[in-house]
C-alpha cells in the first residue's frame, strides 16, 4: 500500500513539473515577443499572427523537448539495468561487496550485513533492483513518461501563450493590447507564481513575486530593443 502511494507520488511530482516548465515558458515568450512587436508595428493583425505562429512552435519544440527528455531517462534506466543484470551474473562477488558497503553506511554490523546479501542474492531480480535503486539512485520511470511530458508540456505552454495573446483579439492598436496585455499576465504570472511555490514548498507571495518580475522584465526588454531599433 505504501509503495503504491509513493509511486502515485512521483507521478504527481512528474505532471506538475511538466506543467510549470509549460506555463513558465508559455506565459514569458509569447508575451515578450507581442510586447516587441507592439513596438515596432502598427497593426494587431500583425501580433496575432506572429504570435500564434511562435505559440504553434513553440508548443512543438518544447513538447518535443520533453518526449526527448523522457526517452533519454527511459533508455539511461534500461541501460544500467542491463549492465546491473550482467554484472550479478559475471561479478556476483563484487555486487554483495558493493550490498555490504551500502549497509555499512547505515551502521549495520558484518553479521547482518552477511545475513542480508544471502537473502538479498537468491532472486536475481530482487538483487537488480536494490542495486538500481540504493547503488545508482534509480527509478523506474513510467513507460508513457515522455508521450505524457510532452502533451502536458506543449499543452501548458499554448495555454500560457494564449493568455497574454488574447489581449490583441479584443483592442484595436498594438498600444492599448499591449496594456490589457501586460494587466492580465502580470495577473497570471502571479496566480501561477503563487501556486507553483506553494506546490513546490517555497514561500508562496515571494514566489510569485519573483515569476512575475522575470516576466515583466523580460517582456520589457524585448519592447525597449524594438523600440531602439524602430
Amino acid at each position: 500500500m505504501g509503495s503504491f502511494h509513493e509511486e502515485k507520488h512521483l507521478k504527481s511530482s512528474a505532471f506538475i513539473s511538466d506543467i510549470v516548465i509549460g506555463m513558465s515558458d508559455g506565459l514569458t515568450v509569447p508575451f515578450a515577443l507581442a510586447a516587441g512587436l507592439s513596438a515596432a508595428v502598427s497593426s494587431n493583425s500583425i501580433i496575432i499572427t506572429a504570435g500564434i505562429a511562435e505559440i504553434i512552435a513553440g508548443c512543438i519544440a518544447m513538447g518535443l523537448g520533453g518526449y526527448l527528455a523522457g526517452k533519454t531517462e527511459q533508455e539511461h534506466y534500461e541501460s544500467e539495468l542491463s549492465r546491473e543484470y550482467l554484472e550479478v551474473e559475471k561479478v556476483p562477488e563484487k555486487e554483495k561487496d558493493e550490498v555490504k558497503e551500502i549497509f555499512a553506511g547505515y551502521g549495520l554490523d558484518a553479521v547482518a550485513q552477511d545475513l542480508i546479501v544471502a537473502q538479498l542474492s537468491k532472486d536475481k531480480k530482487n538483487w537488480v533492483d536494490f542495486m538500481m535503486k540504493f547503488e545508482l539512485g534509480l527509478e523506474k520511470p513510467d513507460i508513457n513518461r515522455a508521450r505524457n511530458s510532452a502533451l502536458t508540456i506543449g499543452f501548458s505552454y499554448c495555454v500560457g501563450g494564449m493568455l497574454p495573446l488574447s489581449a490583441y483579439f479584443f483592442t484595436s492598436k498594438p498600444q492599448n493590447g499591449l496594456i490589457l496585455s501586460a494587466v492580465l499576465t502580470t495577473f497570471c504570472l502571479f496566480i501561477f507564481g503563487y501556486f507553483k511555490s506553494k506546490v513546490t514548498g517555497q514561500p508562496p507571495i515571494k514566489g510569485a513575486l519573483k515569476v512575475t518580475a522575470i516576466g515583466l522584465v523580460a517582456a520589457g526588454a524585448a519592447f525597449l530593443i524594438a523600440r531602439l531599433i524602430t
